[in-house]
């Protein structure tokens, strides 16, 4: 892979610039703080983008290198993979995500993987080099080189790192002895008192303890439940019986009123007879009278005393005239007879009209009679006939009725028990019985609603312990399970580091040899990773020297010659060697061996040297080796 060409709108101090890169070496010149820092920031930022967090730094690389006069904060990077494909990506730094182009200028960015924190990974998906594998190995960034005595053991161990893990900010021990802290602080272990593990296990025992204490009200809860809920079913089983009892009583409160009508009607049919009687009787009693009458004619009524008075005076005259002769005697006698036969003519016409007029309203007052009891009988027709029809209608509504109802309750209530119901005559015994029943297990039911209220605060707790027991289960298998992951963790490096020590560390150590004896003119030859010890070198006298005890210029090779040799099989891709001010502390013979080494091993590599002196360029010129000069 190469860099072809870099666009530079607005970046920190560097604005409007454009900077084309070649294969081989590459000379970016520039006088301190002229930006080549910048510059190499920028490629990087293109690379991966530019981070908002301050990650140790005194502010964000993002705020850092906005730009200074406020432009757009903007540039464009094209580059071509080993493969000959070529990419243009175009990077708005105040955005996420980039937009890359290939070739034919298509817009390709969405078929690479996309971070929802780093935004689009395209340059790792085509190299497989993340960030900070890149600055580890390829990139040697600035600050790395100025190297003071006291830093020399920093640096050994960065080698050692290196050596060992394949990043030099990665130590094995270090990881190890973290993961155990990490496990330790975040966890716990079985000699641990206040971890997380132990607290969540000590409240875990606890809880048991309160649960157990709890579980009879809870037993009890069921027992009270299942109580309540007989009660309820018995009392709804009553209150739809009170209910069935209720409408029959209503239907034959109904009827009641219906019957009391036709009883009316029976008693007025009573009455109506009782008075045709009476006035046949009355009648019948009027004949007898009339006869009794009759046969009192034929004895002695006042007529005949006035007859047989008038006869007397007649005799008395008569016996006056011819015997006594007295007139006085006759005048008297005469006079008495006289007014004896006009009273019994008087008395014959008054008895006759009498008979008359009695005769008349006889007859009269039997027609009368005779009149009321016909009308009598035929309004007693009438009525019986109503009677009888409301009765058999009454009858017939009442059995209608009582069907409804039998189908109203079908499957509330068991149809023997409404059939049982719908039988019964007298209701009101039956209802008191059954609403003092309904009363009495209501009482029942408001007493275990009474027992459950007292136990439900109870149960809510054991609710509560329940929920804080399951969630610290989940806490207990969290920990559990990221205790698992960081023993794997471990586990998965110490195999890794086995491999490494076995595989890939003597190839590092290897390469590290043949490139330390290039670059030292044959000085030192072999170069050996000790476990405890750290990099061991061997002396030209052929003693072994451990690394921390070389001069700062031969321990600066040694870095420079492991990043190297790390960064051979980082990727499939023949990735650019970024230097900047790498050499600044080396001197001229030590310069001269690592550009001819740098230009004989890496033929198919770019290589982009950043420096602020001529030094790098001098060197080329005096050794024959084409380079590319970029000033800023």
């Amino acid at each position: 892979m190469k860099i072809l060409n870099l666009k530079i709108n607005n970046f920190g101090k560097l604005f409007n610039k454009e900077i084309k890169l070649e294969d081989g070496i590459n000379i970016i010149y520039g006088e301190n703080e002229s930006g080549k820092s910048t510059l190499l920031k920028f490629i990087m930022g293109m690379f991966y983008g530019l981070s908002k967090n301050k990650n140790g730094k005194f502010i964000p690389d993002n705020e850092r290198y906005t730009p200074w006069d406020g432009g757009e904060f903007s540039g464009k990077i094209s580059y071509e993979l080993t493969s000959g494909e070529k990419f243009e990506v175009f990077r708005d730094f105040k955005k996420k995500n980039p937009s890359i182009y290939n070739e034919e200028l298509e817009d390709i960015s969405k078929s690479f993987n996309i971070d929802k924190t780093t935004g689009n990974k395209f340059f790792y998906d085509q190299t497989k080099v993340d960030e900070e594998l890149f600055l580890s190995t390829i990139c040697s960034m600035q600050e790395e080189t100025k190297l003071e005595e006291k830093e020399q053991l920093s640096l050994v161990q960065k080698m050692s790192n290196l050596a060992s893990t394949g990043e030099d900010n990665l130590s094995y021990q270090k990881i190890m002895s973290k993961l155990n802290k990490k496990q330790i602080k975040e966890i716990g272990t079985n000699r641990t008192s206040d971890r997380p593990i132990n607290i969540v296990i000590k409240r875990l025992e606890e809880i048991n303890n309160e649960k157990e204490a709890l579980a009879n009200f809870k037993n009890k809860q069921y027992d009270i439940e299942n109580e309540k809920q007989t009660i309820e079913r018995v009392v709804k089983e009553q209150e739809s019986k009170l209910a069935l009892l209720k409408d029959l009583k209503s239907i034959q409160d109904t009827q009641q009123l219906e019957k009391e009508k036709i009883k009316i009607n029976e008693d007025t049919i009573k009455e109506y007879n009782k008075k045709i009687e009476n006035l046949t009787s009355k009648n019948h009693e009027a004949k007898e009278e009339n006869f009794t009458k009759q046969e009192n004619k034929s004895k002695i009524g006042k007529d005949k005393i006035l007859m047989l008075v008038a006869i007397i005076f007649i005799l008395a005259t008569i016996v006056s005239i011819t015997v006594i002769k007295n007139d006085i005697l006759t005048s008297i006698s005469i006079v008495l007879g006289v007014i004896t036969l006009i009273s019994l003519g008087y008395t014959q016409y008054n008895k006759k009209i009498r008979n008359i007029k009695t005769e008349e309203f006889q007859n009269v007052n039997n027609m009368h009679i005779k009149n009321e009891i016909e009308i009598l009988n035929n309004s007693c027709k009438k009525l019986e006939k109503e009677t009888k029809t409301a009765s058999e209608k009454l009858e017939k509504e009442y059995k209608e009725e009582k069907e409804k109802l039998r189908n109203k309750y079908i499957g509330i209530i068991p149809i023997k028990i409404i059939d049982e119901i719908l039988l019964k005559e007298s209701l009101i015994y039956d209802i008191n019985v059954l609403q003092n029943k309904i009363s009495d297990n209501k009482i029942k039911l408001h007493s275990t609603k009474l027992d459950k209220d007292n136990i439900i605060p109870k149960l809510e707790n054991l609710a509560n312990l329940e929920e804080e027991y399951s969630e610290l289960e989940e806490q207990y298998t969290g920990l559990y399970n990221k205790n698992e992951q960081i023993n794997l963790v471990k586990q998965e490096i110490q195999k890794a580091y086995e491999i490494m020590k076995k595989d890939i560390t003597p190839k590092f150590t290897n390469n590290l040899s043949k490139i330390i004896e290039k670059i030292s003119n044959g000085k030192y030859k072999n170069v050996q990773f000790d476990e405890t010890k750290g990099m061991i070198v061997e002396a030209p006298n052929g003693n072994y020297m451990l690394a921390k005890n070389l001069s700062v210029g031969t321990i600066d090779q040694l870095y420079l010659s492991l990043r190297l040799s790390a960064g051979s099989d980082l990727s499939t891709e023949n990735l650019p060697i970024i230097l900047d001010e790498t050499f600044a502390y080396w001197d001229g013979k030590r310069l001269e061996n690592i550009l001819k080494y740098i230009n004989e091993e890496y033929k198919n590599r770019q290589i982009i040297l950043f420096t602020c002196t001529n030094r790098e360029e001098d060197t080329l010129d005096r050794l024959g080796i084409n380079y590319k000069k970029v000033n800023l």
